[in-house]
């Protein structure tokens, strides 16, 4: 079934994207945060076991990767570094708007490929709490004044973009 094939397209960019974000905020957070590297070194880590997850199943599926790869790579890498060189709340800030973008996306699809696909279903199952516990870390860390609210909705929409372009390339 062609929704299947994208929602694992999907999530797999998506992954990608998000190792992007992490690795460049770790990178930033190495000099200027040093107390955050501990906790961005374990999100980086679900992140590349979700990709992980995805890999293995668009391989053993036959289906491809989404042609944007690079490009979400590169978008994520680019979204990280800005943020961490915005600051610390920067960082969780990104972090809430990006998780509570991709958990609205996961609602969906779980309730989709609950009646569709049980093993795409438990794999998007689990990657859900990991999920969910990175955007209570953004949400118990970052400060959502009126400073910080363009970053949260620049980022929304830009997830949002990625998602719809992933489901097209």
């Amino acid at each position: 079934m062609k929704e299947i094939e994208r929602i694992i397209r999907v999530d797999h960019a998506g992954e990608r994207g998000a190792i992007g974000v992490y690795s460049a905020q770790l990178l930033v957070a190495r000099v200027l945060h040093k107390d955050l590297v501990i906790v961005l070194e374990e999100m980086l880590s679900h992140e590349r076991e979700h990709y992980g997850t995805f890999s293995r199943l668009l391989k053993v599926r036959g289906i491809r990767h989404c042609y944007g790869l690079p490009l979400w790579a590169l978008g994520g890498w680019v979204l990280g570094i800005i943020t961490a060189l915005l600051g610390r709340n920067a960082i969780w800030v990104c972090t809430n708007s990006i998780e509570t973008t991709v958990l609205h996306h996961l609602k969906w699809q779980l309730a989709f490929l609950k009646l569709h696909d049980a093993e795409a279903h438990a794999a998007v199952l689990s990657i859900k709490k990991d999920e969910e516990a990175h955007q209570e870390m953004g949400q118990r860390n970052g400060r959502n004044s009126i400073i910080y609210q363009p970053i949260f909705w620049l980022v929304q929409r830009l997830t949002q973009f990625a998602i719809w372009l992933s489901t097209k390339l």
